[in-house]
């Protein structure tokens, strides 16, 4: 049962990956053909996106390829693939709200585009910054369909290292360019976490 469920796991994961791509992609493109007016890529916004490339994309793609690093495997219990399941298609599905809510407003980096507008509907309307709950629940799954403490753990890092390094900028941006609306809307909203954080 353990190695059936390891292999459920890896599945599972890869179909997640391949369903963020998917997810990704239109609005990728479509963001493109947008005028940028404010652009806020640094160094350190740059590093926040590699180090969540690198826990919740190369380090478990070189685990479920390899199977390295061994040394920090667990027995994988179908309870903890189930969870994982849960989680990362929750994310998924968070993920992609994110993405309609915010149409034409979306960007990979700290920008702001012509005629950007404060989104407080849908998943916004809970929580400011659904996009990173989205990468918090697909670094849980992480966790619970890998085996492996390291790559449980990279998931998690990545995401927090993006989070931390950029949240302050993207509020202190959003508060110049919105003013009090953002300043009113963020004191009616948590970060992250509906009614915690």
């Amino acid at each position: 049962m353990n190695a059936s469920s390891a292999i459920i796991g890896e599945s599972i994961w890869v179909a997640g990956i391949i369903g963020w791509y998917i997810i990704r992609r239109p609005f990728e493109r479509r963001a493109k053909a947008i005028r940028v007016i404010d652009n806020r890529r640094s160094v350190v916004d740059r590093i926040g996106l590699w180090a969540a490339v690198l826990g919740q994309g190369l380090v478990p793609g070189v685990y479920i390829a390899t199977g390295m690093p061994a040394v920090a495997d667990f027995p994988a219990h179908i309870w903890a693939t189930a969870l994982g399941t849960v989680l990362l298609f929750s994310g998924l599905w968070l993920f992609r709200k994110t993405h309609k809510e915010l149409g034409k407003n979306w960007s990979i980096s700290l920008e702001i585009r012509d005629k950007h507008r404060l989104v407080d509907t849908g998943p916004y309307s809970r929580v400011r910054h659904p996009m990173y709950s989205s990468f918090l629940l697909l670094a849980l799954g992480q966790m619970f369909l890998l085996p492996n403490w390291a790559v449980g753990l990279a998931g998690l890092l990545g995401f927090s290292i993006l989070f931390f390094l950029r949240v302050g900028k993207e509020e202190h941006m959003m508060m110049e360019t919105f003013g009090t609306d953002y300043l009113n809307y963020a004191n009616t909203t948590k970060r992250i976490i509906p009614y915690f954080y």
